[in-house]
């Protein structure tokens, strides 16, 4: 008897599947246990370009929706979605290897930012210009308000499926847009319950489209004519490939990272040691602000080292289908035999291994190196994995002078008792965001969140993402008949 095939995922363009899914196709294989996880029907340029021009007509026809119109469409969305976090959790753990607990996490986290983003689209404002402000503008009359671009494309990772896809697409949606959406591969069976998920709470057909499929989709959605506007987030060197592409257009863009956590000798080793174990290993170290250096003052080295090796250890390594498990897979073999050659890398130039990474399958467990490790792709490069570089300094100075010997930027963390302290890094460590006693990886959903430099530009987080998803528009009256 045959076996029955799997019949291929396919664009969703005008709130329904495309019936072009009969080209070449992607097979997903589970980290979990090498089996199987799905098909992905490749969407090529003429399809990405009928989604584009799809989400075209589709924001003409709506554009003069209402703000309580598009509030209302995101709330009755955002309670569709919680009734279909079980089978995000579901498609996360078997596509991506992503703990049980930690997808249920991310699966309410969507739901509440949706709405969060519904709430917001009724405070979107303007402003008066006082025009006779200057002689020439005497008997005239100015405002200016925000205005949608049109159509937005959106690339999005496959470490946080639901949640990093709706942080652009939920806000596009609050401002006006409509949106063409390429998930990461592994993220595609989440993108499409969502985007099932919005049209049964009746957002209209075409102002939420996703494009399945691999770079050459995500480059042709980017590089289209009709995208006004591009929100990724990726490597720094897709990031640099997508930003070739996109042209003269506004770019916001989400990119790499090497996280720094500064331990200072006042801080509170037990808190910082846990919140920075959590911070690094939880979800593989799969996260773009996952910790990675940690730098700690000399004179507490041993007594934190003790402290984080032991955190380390009682994190739990293993199935992700369990839901008491930390560290799940790593996304595929190849990721977790990168990060295992980035240790031995470090090893080699010098880094004590304070704890030894174990390995099943695509599971790596934590890694811990003591520096210095001069040369070592730890210091430099993004790890995007399990696994960190611990560098003793004498003082704050040499701290903050380590954080910032990196072309990354995006958010870091320091541990200290001092208030001096925090505001001091805060005003000398260079990244987008910063945590004081929390580490690198947490993220709350309200603040502008983006890096500098390698790290990226623009900022996500509910308002600062619609503001940067819509623009300014003047418009001038001249009063009278002078």
């Amino acid at each position: 008897m045959t076996a029955k095939k799997t019949k291929p995922l396919a664009a969703w363009i005008g709130g329904r599947p495309s019936e072009d899914a009969a080209g070449p196709v992607i097979e997903l294989v589970s980290p979990v246990d090498g089996g199987p996880a799905g098909v992905i029907a490749k969407t090529g340029e003429a399809g990405v370009s009928a989604a584009v021009e799809n989400a075209r007509q589709a924001f003409q026809e709506n554009r003069r929706a209402t703000a309580a119109a598009r509030s209302g469409w995101l709330h009755a969305a955002a309670t569709e979605v919680e009734g279909v976090q079980d089978e995000m959790v579901e498609s996360m753990i078997r596509c991506i290897g992503k703990p049980r607990r930690a997808a249920a996490f991310e699966a309410g986290r969507t739901a509440q930012f949706i709405h969060a983003c519904a709430n917001e689209a009724l405070s979107v404002a303007g402003e008066v210009l006082p025009l006779d402000a200057v002689p020439a503008g005497a008997g005239r009359f100015g405002f200016a308000r925000r205005v949608p671009f049109g159509v937005i494309g959106a690339v999005s990772p496959f470490n946080a499926p639901a949640n990093l896809l709706m942080q652009k697409v939920a806000p596009a949606l609050a401002v006006g847009n409509a949106v063409v959406c390429k998930p990461a591969q592994t993220g595609t069976v989440v993108a499409l319950i969502l985007a099932q998920a919005f049209k049964r709470a009746g957002l209209p057909d075409g102002l939420f489209n996703v494009v399945p499929g691999d770079r050459v989709a995500a480059l042709a959605l980017v590089a289209h004519p009709v995208v006004a506007a591009v929100s990724i987030t990726s490597g720094t060197a897709a990031g640099e490939a997508f930003a070739r592409a996109a042209g003269a257009k506004r770019l916001i863009a989400e990119l790499g990272s090497n996280a720094a956590n500064i331990v200072c000798a006042d801080a509170n080793l037990d808190d910082a040691a846990k919140r920075i174990a959590g911070s690094a290993f939880e979800a593989s170290g799969q996260q773009c602000i996952s910790a990675q250096r940690v730098i700690v003052e000399q004179v507490v080295l041993d007594d934190f080292l003790e402290r984080f090796v032991g955190a380390a250890r009682d994190l739990n390594v293993g199935d992700p289908y369990d839901q008491n498990t930390d560290v799940g897979p790593m996304v595929n073999a190849a990721a977790a035999n990168r990060v295992e050659a980035m240790v031995l890398d470090a090893v080699e130039k010098g880094g004590r291994l304070a704890l030894a990474p174990t390995r099943d399958g695509c599971v790596l467990g934590p890694a811990i190196i003591v520096g210095p490790a001069e040369g070592a792709r730890l210091l430099t490069e993004e790890a995007f994995g399990p696994v960190v570089i611990v560098m003793p300094v004498a003082d704050l100075e040499e701290a903050l002078s380590i954080a910032n010997d990196t072309p990354f930027g995006l958010q870091g963390a320091c541990f200290t008792a001092s208030l001096e302290t925090a505001f001091r890094v805060s005003e000398e460590f260079d990244v987008g965001s910063l945590w004081i006693n929390e580490g690198s990886r947490f993220r709350l959903d309200m603040y502008p969140f983006g890096g500098v430099g390698a790290s990226g530009y623009g900022r996500e987080g509910v308002r600062y993402a619609m503001e940067e998803l819509s623009q300014w528009k003047f418009t001038g009256i001249r009063l009278g008949s002078s």
